[in-house]
């Protein structure tokens, strides 16, 4: 049996704009590549080193519509991220400003952290008072950082990990949709995994998938709410 799935290749940059076209407003959705046998990173323990060609224009193309980015303070230090184009929200507990977003333009990062936030005065005066959105008392509220976006304007949301701030995003109900690579890979070993954390069990429908070279690109959207029974 011949196995027929779109090509990527055949797709101009505006039909694949379209094929990943928000379904909603607000709309959060988050992007991960992984090996076939699940492993989110490569032997470095980063996913840069498991990501291709075919995958980099799909992040590209996510990254050009987006209004905002949002990503995990440890997954920015790990993977070494430099101020991105458009808005990055930085999520905290801690309200540690990574080093690489530290000499950022004024009013392109922004802090989602918390009350407690050991580093809360240093990240009000790196980036400002209005920069720094705090959310809760030891845990980020990422149901309000979800409105609160949208309240800015920021209604197409993207989030590229890392895998505790999935899981916990998972939890709260917040994701609309999974966009996932599998790369013609196996990593074996023991590697993180695109979510990490409590379980949580959340259903998700199979949207597109999208095939070139080996590499599939998937869209899930979140069915349900998780459930912990």
């Amino acid at each position: 049996m011949t196995l027929s799935l779109p090509h990527l290749a055949d797709l101009t940059d505006d039909e694949l704009a379209e094929a990943y076209a928000p379904l909603a407003e607000p709309w959060l959705r988050v992007n991960f590549v992984s090996t076939v046998d699940g492993a989110a990173q490569g032997g470095d323990g980063l996913s840069k080193s498991i990501n291709n060609a075919v995958d980099k224009r799909v992040f590209d193309s996510l990254r050009r519509q987006a209004d905002c980015l949002v990503v995990g303070a440890g997954t920015l230090r790990d993977e070494g991220y430099d101020v991105p184009r458009l808005p990055l929200v930085v999520v905290s507990r801690s309200g540690d400003v990574p080093e690489t977003l530290r000499g950022a333009p004024e009013g392109r990062i922004l802090m989602a952290t918390t009350a407690s936030a050991s580093g809360l005065s240093d990240a009000r005066s790196l980036l400002g008072d209005d920069q720094v959105m705090v959310l809760g008392e030891d845990e980020v509220d990422l149901v309000a950082l979800k409105a609160r976006l949208a309240a800015r304007g920021w209604v197409d949301q993207l989030c590229e990990g890392g895998p505790g701030l999935f899981a916990a995003m998972l939890e709260a109900g917040v994701v609309d949709e999974l966009c996932l690579t599998v790369v013609p890979r196996l990593s074996c070993g023991d590697h993180v995994r695109i979510t990490a954390g409590p379980e949580v069990d959340v259903a998700l429908r199979p949207h597109s998938l999208i095939e070139q070279d080996g590499t599939l690109l998937g869209r899930w959207l979140v069915a349900s709410g998780p459930s912990n029974d």
